[in-house]
């Protein structure tokens, strides 16, 4: 028989965990505030100082329907009812080869992966050049061989462009800005507004391996990890493959910039949901584990280019995983988490100690211009 002063005791204790539950559910329904006054690395790294920056100065000059989805594409109806897709990005990586692939790749593949999350079938990109002055141009052409083996492997074509040439010291190298479209297949709808309680959240597979290959091959870390390479790569046949095995999917998003920390962060604060992550089912390569051990990185905010999660319904989560792994890009797919009804806009990590912790969004980065 529990006595009135233990009870008194627990009943104490929970009133407190729920009044800082509210808390921080309020803190976190605030718009995010710009209060810097200079623009910092953080700014561009995907986490608190870019979401309040693009809140603050874009969003509130360009205001729309479409720019508020805060989508990595907007979906845009034409009046003959079809509907397209349309995503831009700039590449700024760091260095410019690396295991795995280049800065010619990812320009393709972070485009074209875009429009793949945002439902459509990636048909079309523009490509703008800034090169620095002294720039080999046989360095050139090699980064664009490898764009046009990317977009010949994704089966999209680069169709207009722009190149700009700055002095020597105003650029790092080469910077690269691609857009795309693709066409939504009629009847395909996704949203963070369609999520609901009780789906599940499927990885199509191993969470850090872009992030940390580029951060090595800097060479500022004495760490040898050569087997680490970077996993950039177009998810669209996976992503259609998804869609075909579990057609009630819900949302997507590529785990990019501060990984699948931060995009989860973004579902639940767009949809209004609680996210629960477990711990022991996140794929993690060893050696990747082993070097954001050794550097206080958590892999849950490392950024991956060719892996991408995605809320299905519980009930078609077990033909979602199955449908990923049977192509050679999704043989670690696996359902990480689900979707809780409360409390809301919080994520929080279920340990394999039966605790739980929550994952807060960066304010900034660990690995800056990763891409």
């Amino acid at each position: 028989m529990t006595s009135p002063v233990t009870s008194a005791s627990t009943n104490s204790h929970v009133g407190r965990e729920d009044r800082m539950l509210l808390k921080i559910e309020e803190f976190r329904k605030r718009r995010p505030r710009l209060i810097d006054e200079l623009i910092t690395l953080a700014h561009g790294a995907g986490g608190k100082s870019s979401a309040a920056l693009t809140d603050n100065v874009f969003v509130e000059a360009f205001r729309n329907p479409e720019l508020e989805q805060l989508g990595d594409g907007a979906v845009l109806a034409l009046p003959s009812g079809e509907r397209l897709a349309f995503s831009t990005d700039s590449f700024v990586v760091q260095p410019i080869e690396f295991p795995g692939g280049t800065i010619g790749h990812l320009a393709v593949h972070g485009t074209v992966n875009d429009l793949a999350v945002s439902g459509a079938v990636p048909q079309w990109l523009s490509a703008a050049f800034v090169i620095e002055e002294g720039f080999a141009i046989s360095r050139l052409r090699s980064i664009v061989a490898d764009m046009r083996q990317a977009a010949d492997a994704a089966g999209v074509q680069i169709v207009t462009g722009d190149t700009k040439v700055v002095a020597k010291g105003a650029a790092d190298g080469l910077y690269i800005s691609t857009a795309g479209v693709g066409v939504v297949p009629a009847g395909r709808q996704l949203g963070a507004d369609l999520v609901e309680a009780g789906d599940r959240l499927v990885l199509s597979g191993a969470l850090g391996d872009h992030g940390m290959a580029v951060m090595l091959a800097r060479g500022d870390l004495a760490i040898d990890a050569d087997e680490i390479v970077s996993d950039t790569a177009p998810v669209h046949e996976m992503v259609a493959a998804l869609l075909t095995a579990a057609p009630g999917t819900r949302w997507m998003r590529d785990a990019t910039r501060g990984g699948l920390g931060t995009v989860c962060n973004e579902l639940a604060q767009t949809a209004g949901i609680g996210v629960i992550l477990d711990e022991a089912a996140l794929p993690v390569h060893p050696q990747v584990l082993g070097a954001c051990d050794m550097l206080g990185i958590d892999p849950i905010y490392v950024a991956n280019e060719g892996k991408f999660v995605a809320v299905v319904p519980e009930e078609q989560a077990e033909a979602a995983v199955a449908a990923l792994r049977a192509h050679p890009l999704g043989v670690e797919a696996v359902v990480v988490g689900q979707v809780v009804p409360e409390p809301p806009g919080m994520v929080a990590l279920r340990t394999p100690f039966g605790g739980s912790r929550i994952v807060d969004m960066l304010v900034g980065d660990p690995l800056p211009r990763i891409c």
